[in-house]
């Protein structure tokens, strides 16, 4: 069973939503497409510290709809302008190929984040800055991608589930709710919040840039980024 996505898109506006909130709200794999809402478009543990250059995963986890693709393509771009090598592997995308055929029970979800955590460690290992928007939503599967990872920033993207439901104009939310869909994570299929995550990041209070630009300051402390990466003067 899938879940209900947000669009990609628009960046820097506030998250304050309309009542129509646009959205992109599909099934993994599904796409449709609304407009308006920013959201809708698309305290750390220790850690050693980074050297510039050197790749990391960025792990964006929550409820869908709560903003994940979102905040991954805005900080993509953020990070680009920075002259940093950047892959984005949206969960989305990942089950229409690399997971392709998977369906949506406990040992499926886990194939599928394990399957992403490959791929996210083989381009860290070579240099590349990998942001993750999948759902993930056991404790176990994530906590093992961190271990096979080693340099790994946990995202709680926690937007509130009534927000997540609100964003949701195909219904597929309220389809849940009223048993006409099975194994839909946040109403008939569990997610376990991250206890300790690096950054937990709650969309319905903060604007795109405001949550992006948390994830980069954080990142600056690391020292994953310095003067060295910072965007090139304007000529």
């Amino acid at each position: 069973m899938g879940e209900a996505m947000v669009p990609r898109g628009a960046q820097g506006q506030p998250s304050a939503l309309g009542p129509d909130g646009g959205a992109l709200c599909v099934r993994e794999g599904e796409t449709g497409r609304a407009t308006h809402d920013p959201w809708m478009t698309s305290a750390g543990r220790p850690q050693r510290r980074a050297t510039q250059g050197d790749g990391l995963v960025i792990w964006f986890t929550g409820l869908s709809g709560a903003g994940k693709s979102t905040l991954a393509e805005a900080l993509t771009h953020r990070l680009r302008e920075r002259r940093r090598k950047v892959e984005t592997l949206d969960g989305d995308l990942v089950r229409t190929g690399l997971s392709r055929g998977l369906g949506f029970t406990r040992e499926d979800r886990d194939t599928n984040v394990a399957r992403i955590a490959f791929v996210a460690h083989l381009l860290a290992r070579n240099g590349v800055i990998v942001i993750t928007a999948a759902i993930s939503p056991f404790r176990s599967s994530r906590d093992a991608a961190r271990q096979l990872i080693g340099d790994f920033i946990e995202v709680h993207v926690a937007a509130p589930l009534e927000e997540c439901i609100r964003r949701d104009v195909k219904g597929l939310y309220r389809k849940a709710i009223a048993g006409g869909l099975k194994e839909f994570t946040g109403i008939s299929d569990p997610y376990e919040e991250p206890l300790s995550p690096e950054l937990r990041l709650d969309t319905s209070t903060l604007s795109i840039d405001g949550a992006v630009g948390r994830v980069l300051a954080l990142l600056e402390r690391r020292g994953h980024l310095g003067s060295a990466c910072a965007s090139p003067p304007s000529l």
